[in-house]
């Protein structure tokens, strides 16, 4: 048996290679990241294709239409991709999935490097698909590989939810035997695919059926642990839960009947025995209190049920062996005292030391000096950090995309100048939808283009098209030649600079402004590979 060193996320993508995948698509956000490097790596050699895609959903189609050629597909993303994939994924649960289908979302409870905690098991829920949540990098691949199968079985997309501890550590992972790809075979079943309001009812009553099976799927699963010890108190985690939980529990007076949960829907005849055998619940599960409410609504009022509900747990960021101790009502675990001088002093995160964004910040704010109503709208990017002092540069990060439209809202309710500033992946993956609406109404505003050929933010990811491609394409979804201006972000460019983006606020109408200067941490990385 061969057992290898491996990240999460990595686990996650040889268990797929070793499941028989045949496609993989994703978009890079952290911490999923790392899925789609691993295949793109390894995907020459082992005769399947792994890619980056534009954005979430155009990932998340393909990956569909790799399935309904009856291929096994994988498609990656972070937690808040699925926002952006959500119109494909709610409407697949009522698609008959040929193919094993595969959504790895990776979670990001404290939100390392996201804006918010969201919790992919409730969207999984709002969707009816199942769930795998794993608790090491071995259930990473063994729960990656029975997902392949469940999918397959049931005809329905199968979630496989990642968190940053899982994703970003590693462990010894025990492979298994690698199964061959699937061949060729399009589905026949042709009112699956197609979601016409009369078929659509018919696929939404099936699905509904379906629901029943994985139910079914739930009591039995390896993953669902119920283990009854005549306690009072009665423990149900969920996710990494299950490692705070035993970390803790070697200090308890007296073992916890305990029901873990690592396949959902969860297993309401096993959560019932265990409501029985105890006078009380504690819910320990990471993310949202996503078990905590469906115990309410399954049981009802009665025994007392304590969780991050009522605060036992805590609400925001990650769970840790802390925290669930005081949940345990375990005294603190004494520690060492810590000299002022061995103080790390945190250190605030920076643009790079040379970044073409920083001088491009540098411009915009030089450009409006003199304008109190001015506005500057982000993205989400590496230039986020443009929002932090030195630069205090920028006034809105939501989400992918959202600069143009807020730029135009907020021009629009009649603030002037007003300035969006977007990478060129994020333009890309769903700024050019906003952008066609301000070209339709020729707002009164600039969109500055931060194109410098990289997915900074998550590595250094190459962009879907070169610099050159983007000139030809804003003109051609309508731009006026005139007011689409390009600028080279250096420091000896800063007066010439200033003084296009003049230019541009002053024209009222729509301009866009190109800043093309390549990341510099990409152009070292290539310097160093011609050596």
């Amino acid at each position: 048996m061969i057992e290898r060193v491996l990240l999460g996320d990595e686990a996650l993508a040889q268990a797929a290679v070793d499941a028989g995948l045949s496609c993989a698509y994703g978009y890079p956000g952290t911490p999923s990241t790392e899925v789609m490097e691993y295949l793109i790596s390894a995907s020459g050699e082992n005769g399947f294709k792994a890619m980056w895609c534009t954005n979430e959903k155009t990932a998340y189609e393909e990956a569909l239409g790799a399935s309904l050629a009856g291929k096994r597909a994988l498609v990656t993303m972070k937690h808040v991709g699925l926002n952006a994939s959500a119109d494909a994924f709610v409407n697949s649960a009522l698609l008959s999935v040929n193919g094993g289908l595969v959504v790895c979302v990776a979670d990001d409870p404290g939100m390392h490097s996201s804006q918010n905690e969201q919790d992919t098991r409730a969207l999984a829920a709002f969707a009816k698909v199942p769930v795998f949540e794993p608790v090491s990098q071995q259930e990473v691949y063994d729960m990656t590989r029975e997902a392949f199968e469940v999918s397959e079985r049931f005809g329905v997309p199968v979630i496989l939810r990642m968190v940053t501890r899982i994703a970003h550590s590693r462990a010894s992972v025990r492979l298994s035997e690698k199964r061959p790809q699937n061949g060729l075979n399009k589905s026949s079943d042709k009112t699956g695919w197609m979601l016409l309001p009369a078929t659509a009812k018919r696929n939404w009553a099936r699905l509904l059926e379906k629901e029943k099976q994985f139910h079914s799927y739930s009591e039995e699963s390896k993953y669902n642990t119920l283990k009854l010890t005549g306690s009072k108190i009665g423990v149900i985690t969920g996710g990494l839960g299950d490692n705070y939980f035993r970390e803790n529990a070697g200090d308890l007076p007296q073992e916890l009947s305990r029901l873990h949960i690592g396949f959902y829907p969860i297993p309401t005849d096993k959560v019932r025995r265990l409501y029985e055998s105890v006078d009380e619940i504690l819910v320990i599960e990471e993310g949202y209190p996503v078990i905590e409410e469906q115990l309410r609504g399954l049981l009802g009022p009665g025994k007392p049920i304590h969780g991050k509900l009522d605060g036992t747990v805590v609400r925001t960021g990650e769970l840790t062996p802390d925290n669930v101790r005081a949940a345990l009502a375990l005294p603190p675990r004494p520690c060492g005292s810590v000299n002022a001088s061995d103080v790390i002093v945190p250190r605030p995160p920076a643009l790079c030391k040379g970044c073409p964004h920083a001088d491009t910040f540098a411009a915009v704010k030089a450009a409006l000096t003199g304008h109190p109503q001015s506005l500057v709208t982000s993205d989400i990017g590496c230039y986020s950090l443009g929002a932090l002092p030195p630069h205090s540069a920028i006034e809105t990060i939501v989400c992918m995309g959202a600069s143009v439209g807020m730029a135009k809202g907020a021009a629009e309710a009649g603030l002037y100048p007003v300035v969006a500033t977007i990478g060129d992946s994020t333009f890309l993956h769903s700024g050019m939808t906003a952008l066609i609406d301000c070209i339709q109404n020729n707002t009164d505003m600039t969109l500055i283009i931060l194109d410098n050929s990289t997915v900074g933010m998550t590595g250094g990811q190459p962009t879907m098209i070169p610099s050159s491609r983007f000139e030809p394409l804003v003109r051609g979804l309508g731009v006026d030649p005139e007011h689409i201006r390009t600028i080279v972000p250096l420091p000896q460019q800063h007066d010439k600079n200033t003084a296009i983006i003049k230019e541009e606020i002053g024209h009222r109408g729509l301009s866009v402004i190109l800043a093309v200067r390549e990341c510099i941490e990409t152009a070292k990385r290539r310097a160093r590979k011609t050596k």
